[in-house]
């Protein structure tokens, strides 16, 4: 991800998050040197990014979302492989996230990857949801970029 992809990445955002992400707090992470941020292309257009920082030996992804129109095209699945294998590349042995209770087709998503549920947030996010905390762990895993 670059500056120049923030206009489309600011779009999808939007349109999967009711409390979006703002510009700034893109350009934080592009920023950080703790994060690594990635885009997915497909036909020529941005359909999908992730946002992930790794410090020492934990990963946790920050933020991931995919164009609505190309939702269940395995974008999705494509990004968070990379954000594994990319994980233990840098030497984590844990990867971590927080997901929506509501959000069935991410909690899914996660699970295939062999996430597991870790513990909860009550209200944490708008409107009183709350936030299903996950956790992989690299040393026991394996998985593929399904």
């Amino acid at each position: 991800m670059t500056e120049a992809d923030l206009d489309a990445v600011l779009a999808i955002e939007q349109a999967c998050f009711p409390r979006a992400w703002t510009r700034q707090h893109f350009l934080s992470e592009l920023a950080s040197p703790h994060a690594t941020t990635v885009v997915a292309e497909q036909d020529g257009r941005l359909a999908g990014y992730l946002c992930m920082n790794v410090l020492l030996d934990e990963a946790e992804i920050l933020d991931v979302a995919v164009d609505p129109s190309l939702q269940r095209s395995g974008i999705g699945a494509a990004l968070v492989g990379w954000a594994c294998d990319e994980a233990g590349r840098r030497g984590a042995a844990v990867v971590r996230l927080e997901v929506r209770a509501t959000s069935q087709p991410a909690i899914a998503l996660y699970e295939r990857f062999g996430f597991v549920r870790s513990g909860l947030r009550k209200a944490y996010y708008e409107n009183g949801i709350d936030a299903v905390l996950m956790d992989l762990n690299l040393a026991e895993e394996e998985f593929d970029a399904v």
